[in-house]
């Protein structure tokens, strides 16, 4: 099974962030790290990478929107949603001047929030700024770089894109999809390329290359294991 992908949600209101939590994890494997503090908030937000996160404005100790920015300084780029009870024209426009990407007025149905969701989810793993989590890596596809620490590999093109669409696919991927996602059915390529650059990125990734456990080979093609 897939790791769960880690999510924020900050909210004071208990009963919302333990129904939220169940319905993301229920419906995408979402992992759901819950906060009702600003403080803990911002502890938590800064602890790893995340998918993307939630934040309700009114907290018992701060202010979501002030929330968002400190996210934003610290290089946070995951998609944003704001939680308020206020739909004001002026209250949105503080929020998105903040960062964030959207903003949800409460009461909501949880179908158009997880739409919102998806949406942005979209639209920023298509974008320069989109960071993924790849076992002990941090993986930055417009940098073409994996960083673990003070290690930083560096990856050419093919090999950037070869783990972008097995990250975006999220299970295993035919040779022959991945030969035309990252070449375009080029006719001089064949699998025996794909063969090349999938052993020399587990020469680069993996601990043990010759026993893969980031980029492993499924029946008829490979899979990116989170």
């Amino acid at each position: 099974m897939p790791t769960a992908k880690r999510v924020l949600l900050v909210d004071d209101d208990e009963m919302l962030r333990a129904s939220l939590a169940e319905q993301f994890a229920t419906e995408d494997n979402f992992e759901v790290i819950e906060a009702g503090f600003f403080r803990e908030g911002l502890e938590k937000g800064l602890d790893g990478l995340y998918e993307f996160m939630i934040l309700d404005v009114s907290l018992p100790d701060g202010d979501g929107r002030k929330l968002c920015r400190e996210f934003r300084d610290h290089g946070v780029t995951c998609p944003i949603i704001i939680l308020t009870a206020s739909d004001s024209d002026a209250d949105t426009i503080e929020g998105l001047k903040a960062g964030a990407n959207d903003y949800v007025t409460k009461p909501f149905r949880f179908a158009v929030l997880k739409a919102r969701v998806d949406a942005h989810l979209r639209s920023h793993g298509t974008s320069e700024e989109a960071i993924y989590r790849i076992g002990p890596y941090t993986f930055r596809p417009s940098a073409k770089v994996l960083v673990e620490g003070q290690k930083r590999i560096r990856l050419t093109e093919k090999e950037t894109n070869i783990l972008k669409y097995l990250q975006r696919a999220g299970s295993t991927v035919s040779r022959d999809v991945l030969l035309h996602e990252v070449w375009c059915y080029n006719p001089a390529v064949s699998t025996h390329t794909l063969e090349t650059h999938i052993y020399r990125l587990r020469q680069k990734i993996e601990k043990d290359p010759s026993r893969a456990q980031l980029l492993v080979t499924e029946s008829g093609g490979y899979r990116l294991n989170p």
